[in-house]
């Protein structure tokens, strides 16, 4: 963290950012697949499968996402000349001797992205039975990787979006709409790929580590329907471009095809794994609090909903400690992950982190210390990853509920020696949130 040293001004503070430093670099793609992916001779071992390379004649690496870099990375140094080519879109891209690295943004599409994605989808096209595709999946990589459909324009996905995300929209419900305008997303990847071997490689960042949501699921088969986008935009009362709605009405009438589905051929050689979640990130945090001496617990990976709110139960937890000693005695650290979401209010610097940190702080017990981080490093829009607070953080609850009502959490949090800057992390396994109760 770039600004730790400034942070750690108390006990409950310096345990706090050590288990999200701790936990955010166990997340990092060089560890996590330097510990998946192996190559021996033809043989590719990842996680527990075995892929026998005899009879394969190219190796393309392609995929994007906020992980996608390091991911490249790590692969370039475990398969080496193995590969023959590939490109991943990513915000921050660096160099790679096989794997093009190309810039995309998030989390609003953009005309790079579109760019790098025509880019993938001409390695991809190439391939036949004798390929193996290695798709990157990685989250952020809805965004990264738009490939706008047939007649939807780029500023119909960014208008589209925009909306989705100022309404609060959670990346179920807005990755089915994004499934529906585009060609990569829902199976598209893996439809486009076929009849090559396709081995996804997924940093989850999504609750419940759905593969169709991760990145919009461009290798995994999707469920929802045209219908479905046609309902997220009635229930958080979007009113999209005329080309969005008018593609949407057409595949809900049955007049375009569906994204593949479960029961599609593409997917008989496609196989996804999962090498790094919430959870990851989760117990690598544990760690660090069990061998400074606190009792922990694991509160869950896949708190959601809406930010504010999701922010009054770690209150009520350690309130619940300091007076009852349930479900730990203090000292205890209670770890959760998972995705809140903001509804957007005023024209402030926010963010689901932010938010989170602030509305707990405003009743937060005097031995409790909070630290809320989104761990690719950006916490919505903002520049900065999350914020850590104390019974000390809020000294005018007017205020700081003020700040909430304008979506401004980092206006008020950033003159309090709160905001936790670490820059782009180079992974994405969502939300971290590390309580601690002295």
């Amino acid at each position: 963290m770039e600004n730790e040293g400034a942070l750690a001004s108390t006990r409950g503070r310096e345990t706090a950012l050590a288990c999200v430093r701790a936990g955010i670099d166990a997340a990092r793609p060089g560890h996590v697949v330097a510990e998946s992916v192996r190559l021996d001779g033809d043989q590719l071992h990842v996680a527990d499968a075995t892929y026998d390379l005899t009879d394969v004649d190219r190796i393309i690496a392609v995929g994007g996402g906020k992980a996608a870099d390091g991911v490249a990375d790590a692969l370039e140094t475990a398969l080496g000349d193995r590969l023959s080519a590939g490109a991943v879109v990513t915000p921050d891209p660096g160099t790679g001797e096989h794997i093009e690295r190309l810039q995309g943004h998030h989390p609003v599409p953009s005309q790079a992205g579109v760019d790098g994605t025509d880019r993938i989808r001409e390695l991809v096209a190439d391939a036949d039975e004798r390929t193996l595709v290695i798709a990157i999946i990685t989250g952020g990589g809805s965004a990264l990787l738009p490939a706008p459909a047939e007649d939807i324009s780029l500023d119909d996905l960014q208008t589209t979006t925009n909306a989705l995300l100022d309404a609060g929209a959670e990346i179920g419900a807005l990755n089915a709409v994004r499934k529906h305008l585009s060609t990569l997303k829902g199976g598209g990847l893996a439809e486009l790929a076929a009849p090559a071997t396709v081995v996804s490689l997924a940093f989850s960042d999504v609750v419940g580590n759905d593969l169709s949501v991760i990145a919009s699921g461009p290798t995994a088969p999707d469920e929802s329907t045209f219908a479905d986008a046609l309902d997220v935009l009635e229930r958080y009362d979007v009113d999209p471009p005329a080309a969005v709605r008018e593609r949407l009405e057409a595949g809900a009438a049955g007049d375009l095809s569906e994204t593949p589905g479960p029961d599609n051929p593409v997917f008989d050689r496609v196989t996804n794994h999962i090498l790094a979640d919430g959870f990851t990130a989760i117990e690598a945090a544990r760690e660090v609090a069990a061998d400074r001496g606190y009792d922990t617990c694991v509160l869950s990976s896949s708190v959601r909903g809406e930010a504010r709110e999701a922010a009054l139960t770690h209150v009520a937890v350690a309130e619940e400690i300091g007076s009852t000693a349930n479900p730990l005695d203090a000292p205890a650290v209670v770890l959760s992950g998972g995705e809140a979401t903001v509804t957007v209010r005023g024209d402030g610097v926010g963010g689901p982190n932010a938010e989170f940190a602030l509305a707990a702080a405003i009743e937060l017990p005097e031995s409790s210390t909070l630290a809320c981080v989104d761990t690719d490093g950006y916490d919505g829009s903002s520049d900065f990853a999350g914020a850590v607070v104390d019974g000390d953080t809020v000294d005018g609850a007017r205020d700081a509920r003020e700040a909430l009502g304008e979506s401004d959490a980092y206006g008020y949090l950033d003159g309090r020696d709160a905001v936790i800057e670490t820059g782009a992390t180079g992974t994405n396994v969502n939300d971290l949130r590390v309580l601690v109760v002295e």
